[in-house]
């Protein structure tokens, strides 16, 4: 392979190494976020009244509820309040920590 095709191959190479690797959420760094989480929404896994369940919850989903909160697509002062202050990063470890927790029966 020669001139620009050569070119672009190595460029594409170089992009996909610096690239950051999807990295899954830090599950210790999960529950220590859960603290202010389990205030309101039950540690057991169940729902109580209108507040869901979060434990068990898979985290892309997980994941997509919390941004929609934090643009303001779902509806809820609260959940709002604190989805605007986590970072991706605090987001996404929630959602590992969650998912891997089973539900008490």
């Amino acid at each position: 392979m020669r001139g620009a095709g050569a070119v672009r191959l190595a460029v594409l190479g170089f992009v996909l190494a610096c690239a950051p690797a999807k990295a899954a959420g830090d599950k210790a760094l999960g529950e220590y976020l859960s603290a202010e989480c389990t205030s309101c929404h039950q540690s057991s896994g169940k729902q109580v009244g209108g507040i869901p369940a979060i434990i068990g919850h898979p985290a892309e989903q997980f994941v997509a509820l919390m941004n929609a909160y934090r643009e303001r697509q779902r509806d809820n002062q609260v959940m709002q309040a604190i989805a605007a202050r986590l970072s991706s990063e605090e987001i996404a470890a929630l959602a590992a920590y969650y998912e891997s927790l089973k539900p008490n029966p």
